[in-house]
């Protein structure tokens, strides 16, 4: 009993650690994210989040039951509402869907087009036999070499911002011929976030807290911002 007694305490005050860490580390990411956004912009950029699956397509189903749709609306959600907390939003954001429906992939590319977009980025969760972890990009394997190399920056930048400040397992930015990046290619720098496994345990309960949510949501904005500050 008494050795019972004297884990507890440990056990507590290492979870008690784990969660301030958690912690220190959005507000580390807020800091960066006000400090960067304060510099401003030449001129707003537009960016359209498309966001993955919704409806009757759920996209991929977690280890503890969370669906893909969920996942990438709430984090789009979050982007927008911590991109207009600023008194001058750095970004001008367009959401291919705010609610539950299904949105036809032509729809997605045609919105980015439209609305003359400076960048699109398609927002999904990954899932895999065995254990995958970690965030990944994609790029489109066709199209403008100009648009494709800026992609590639734009996905590293993304994937900077989420394996530094959050921790997360960076993985590669790839190439492939996904349709609404075969289709905005042409007209802006487009990219395929895989935000993370729900396949995998760890990281499925990791997107079931708000607070995670947010800082993937930081994580990706901060990205963005830089590749708009320093390339366009």
């Amino acid at each position: 009993m008494l050795w019972i007694f004297c884990v507890k305490p440990s056990l507590i005050m290492k979870n008690c650690f784990l969660k301030l860490l958690k912690n220190v580390r959005f507000l580390i990411l807020l800091s960066s994210f006000c400090a960067v956004f304060g510099q401003g912009m030449v001129s707003k950029k537009v960016v359209v989040i498309d966001v993955g699956h919704g409806g009757v397509d759920s996209g991929a189903v977690g280890v503890n039951g969370l669906m893909e749709k969920d996942v990438v609306l709430a984090i789009a959600k979050e982007m927008v509402r911590l991109n207009d907390s600023l008194v001058h939003a750095p970004v001008e954001f367009y959401l291919t869907r705010y609610t539950d429906t299904l949105i036809g992939l032509a729809g997605r590319s045609r919105l980015a087009k439209v609305l003359k977009a400076n960048v699109f980025v398609s927002l999904h969760c990954n899932a895999a036999v065995g254990n995958s972890r970690g965030m990944e990009v994609y790029v489109s394997s066709t199209g403008d070499s100009t648009r494709v190399k800026n992609a590639i920056a734009l996905g590293y930048e993304i994937l900077k911002e989420s394996s530094e400040k959050l921790g997360l397992v960076k993985r590669k930015v790839l190439r492939a011929n996904f349709q609404v990046l075969r289709k905005t290619v042409g007209f802006c720098p487009s990219v395929l976030v895989e935000l993370g496994f729900l396949s995998d345990g760890v990281e499925a309960d990791y997107f079931l807290k708000d607070r995670n949510l947010r800082a993937v949501a930081l994580a990706v904005l901060m990205g963005i911002v830089h590749f708009l500050k320093s390339v366009l």
